[in-house]
């Protein structure tokens, strides 16, 4: 909240009293310096407290009839228009426990009648100058505040600007399309939707995390950028010795991560998901996967997690050396690798979200995918369509 001065730029002094001689009285004194407003009773005094341009300070007669100032007090530091606006007491009531009584119900000062002039100004001047602290202190922190979210929305666009240059980088030597990547993402998504709420993945699956994921998902195979074309172009399948060099991806992907790390000399949360799922997505549950023969709960969740969404995307989607599988198809294989190939729990929540899966491959369909394939996916949906 800021100062709300009046037109000719003075702060306003709301003044509530029973008696017309105080009224006078203050105006005299104050009007000089400040632009005042009167009240003769409480009632009157809330309603000018709530217009605009709000007092800036009210001075608050305590004995009235009908409604006291202690009263008064109460209400305005009810209301959030004027809670902030500071009160003081005049009152001819001395006695310490009335001073405390009118400090508990909000005020910031007690002055007695009759008043001293000097004293009043200097009380007056003294609080209004605070509240202009208190009030640039409050402009500063929502800018500070405003300064923060900016630099977090500019943080999240750096993220997004680098995985989208690695990406990219990525696609332009491999055969795989950039929809696999907006399809792995996606599926990898439903996967941690589905599992956040499962005693075993609930303590890892946050909000925040799924989201991470979701952002680190199509580094997955950024290491493929190091294979040699004859083998990442290869229009048929790899022979033993250039799968081996085709396995080096994951290694590949996990340094290039890390040396992105050290340049940035601090932790960033998302390239380290990003590591995980780059070295550890081709490890399999029962711990013949590599590079490094991870089994069962020592594969990191996001591997486990891509590990089900690379390989259903590669069965359904066409390759050089393969046609596209249809969805059952696909589903029975992935069913088959349950507790060998992919964590037990995972393919389960798998089969519970087979539709969404469909939808998925549905809506980020290769450009070249034929419309027998494309057919073949919608006869399988049931369910009203959902945007992925």
């Amino acid at each position: 909240m800021s100062l709300t001065p009046s037109a000719a730029g003075k702060s306003v002094i709301l003044v509530i009293d029973d008696a017309p001689q105080n009224l006078t009285l203050m105006d005299e004194l104050l009007s000089d310096l400040y632009t005042v407003k009167v009240a003769p009773n409480g009632l009157r005094g809330l309603k000018i407290a709530n217009q605009i341009p709000s007092p800036d300070l009210i001075l608050l007669d305590v004995m009235m009839p009908d409604m006291d100032g202690y009263t008064v007090c109460r209400q305005l530091k009810e209301l959030p228009a004027t809670r902030d606006i500071p009160v003081i007491f005049l009152t001819a009531k001395t006695q310490l426990a009335d001073e405390q009584q009118g400090f508990a119900v909000g005020a910031v000062d007690y002055i007695a009648k009759p008043i001293s002039p000097p004293l009043l100004l200097a009380r007056v001047g003294t609080h209004l100058a605070l509240r202009q602290a208190a009030c640039f202190l409050r402009n500063q922190n929502a800018y500070l505040e405003q300064e923060v979210a900016n630099r977090t929305e500019e943080v999240r666009l750096v993220q997004e600007a680098t995985i989208l240059a690695m990406t990219s980088l990525a696609e332009t030597r491999d055969n795989e399309t950039g929809n696999h990547l907006l399809r792995t993402q996606r599926y990898v998504r439903t996967l941690a939707n589905g599992l956040r709420d499962h005693p075993r993945f609930a303590p890892v699956l946050s909000d925040s995390f799924i989201e991470l994921l979701f952002k680190s998902a199509p580094l997955h195979d950024i290491g493929k950028v190091g294979i040699p074309d004859r083998i990442l172009l290869k229009p048929g399948r790899l022979d033993a010795d250039e799968f081996e060099i085709m396995k080096t991806h994951t290694t590949m992907g996990w340094d290039a991560i890390e040396r992105a790390k050290a340049r940035i000399g601090k932790p960033i949360r998302f390239l380290d998901v990003a590591g995980e799922i780059a070295l550890s997505h081709q490890e399999k549950w029962d711990g013949s996967g590599y590079p490094n023969g991870l089994a069962g709960e020592t594969i990191p969740v996001s591997a486990r997690l891509m590990a089900l969404a690379d390989v259903y995307d590669a069965l359904i989607s066409r390759r050089v050396y393969k046609e596209p599988m249809p969805h059952d198809q696909a589903r029975a294989i992935i069913c088959a690798g349950r507790g060998q190939h992919f964590d037990p729990d995972i393919v389960d929540c798998f089969i519970a979200s087979e539709n969404e899966f469909r939808r998925i491959a549905d809506h980020y369909a290769d450009e070249h995918a034929d419309l027998e394939t494309m057919e073949a996916r919608r006869s399988h949906f049931s369910g009203p369509k959902a945007n992925p």
